[in-house]
């Protein structure tokens, strides 16, 4: 065999998904994204106020194993007043700094709900 007969062609296949959610459609629920700065190992979870552009939380879980990252999403599902699985971290699983999506509510819902 010569070494073209060898080769294979890759081919490439947009995904679905992708496609799908680029335009965003009259039903979706509506959605945020919010930039954290999360202070394990507090005394009790309370959120501080604004850091720059980031919301500091203070969360009362050590940071070990992602509990941390765990106790502050369900303390903020908790103050805004939705189900655990509306929070969900987009960026910086293992990191202070985390950027957050919350889904079925605004930035100036969630601003206004959490006293911000």
């Amino acid at each position: 065999m010569t070494a073209s007969a060898q080769r294979t062609s890759i081919r490439v296949y947009p995904c679905p998904s992708v496609v799908e959610n680029s335009v965003p459609s009259a039903s979706a629920p509506t959605s945020c994204t919010l930039a954290i700065k999360a202070i394990p190992n507090a005394p009790r979870s309370v959120v501080c106020g604004w850091l720059g552009d980031a919301l500091k939380v203070k969360v009362h879980a050590p940071p070990v194993e992602g509990r941390a990252t765990a106790a502050l999403c369900e303390f903020l599902a908790d103050e805004l007043g939705l189900p655990r699985r509306a929070v969900t971290v987009l960026r910086g699983d293992l990191s202070r700094q985390k950027v957050l999506r919350i889904t079925g509510l605004t930035l100036a819902e969630v601003k206004t709900k959490l006293g911000v």
